[in-house]
């Protein structure tokens, strides 16, 4: 039977893109809570508006990227003390495409550096100067966070190992800086490192790269273009903004390229269609490996 929490309000989920935070409503609501939903016009799925005409529990508010203020009216007025933020928010649009109103402009005014830690970061001390605490954005779904260990039928083999041991290296200090948490790796090479793209537009532009290289003979089309990517959670990864996520068209854009292996961070990477991530992986050969970050 779910466990019934509504005595402790509603909860508040400010919903990025992707399946992210439909996971995180139904987790949500199969423990008894209601939920309110603050739906980014940029960036929610539209469908999210039929889980709340289909359930009585769920209530969804739109509003644009960069309306801080009305984020915060929508949950006073709700009632919400809790909330989290679930699903990615394109860095290009945050700091490219938005029209911040007041309160945000202030808060932008106010960053010593434009990144999306700082940014983040920010917002939540606003929102708990409101009353409204953020929580872990893995709050509700921790069996979906990676255990430590190979998770596929295929091993690393000797070459994709040391191109893993090689990109944790590279991945670890450009994560520190919040460049991107994601490198791609050749014959212990780096191909491609991840900036404001994604992760995805990142894992296809190495395979471009590869490509490329071999039509065009270069010095380094020697480099087998097997890939492997590396995916790796910040040295202070705040969980209730941000955590590196992969799913089944992280495996899709994988094999497109002509990426072999995939490695992430144990208990730090939230696989988000579950076991699937892991048939799609054995169908198309690639190795997944997930190791306790050190």
């Amino acid at each position: 039977m779910a466990l019934d929490m509504s005595s402790e309000g509603p909860l508040g989920l400010i919903a990025g893109n992707g399946r992210f935070p439909f996971l995180v409503l139904d987790a949500a609501r199969a423990k008894g809570e209601r939920v309110v939903v603050a739906a980014i016009k940029e960036e929610t799925e539209p469908e999210i508006a039929e889980r709340a005409a289909c359930d009585s529990g769920v209530r969804v508010h739109w509003m644009s990227l960069g309306e801080l203020s009305t984020l915060i009216e929508i949950f006073q007025r709700a009632g919400v003390s809790r909330a989290i933020m679930a699903g990615q928010v394109t860095h290009k649009q945050i700091f490219s495409s938005i029209r911040p109103d007041w309160r945000l402009a202030k808060l932008l005014l106010s960053l010593g550096t434009r990144n999306t830690d700082s940014l983040l970061g920010a917002v939540g001390r606003v929102l708990a100067d409101e009353g409204i605490t953020l929580l872990s954005s893995t709050a509700y779904l921790e069996p979906l966070l990676a255990h430590a260990g190979v998770l596929t039928k295929r091993a690393p083999n000797e070459q994709e190992q040391k191109n893993i041991a090689y990109g944790r290296g590279v991945a670890r200090h450009l994560a520190q800086y919040d460049i991107g948490q994601t490198v791609v790796i050749a014959e212990s090479a780096c191909v491609a490192v991840e900036a404001m793209e994604g992760t995805d537009a990142t894992i296809l532009r190495a395979g471009e790269i590869m490509h490329t290289l071999h039509q065009q003979n270069s010095p380094e089309s020697f480099l087998s273009r097997a890939l492997t990517v590396v995916k790796v959670a910040k040295p202070k990864q705040d969980l209730r903004f941000d955590v590196p996520v992969i799913g089944i068209k992280t495996i899709e854009i994988m094999r497109q390229a002509g990426a072999t292996c995939l490695a992430i961070d144990a208990q730090r990477c939230l696989l988000l269609d579950g076991d699937r991530i892991i048939e799609a992986a054995d169908a198309s050969g690639i190795a997944i490996e997930s190791s306790e970050s050190s």
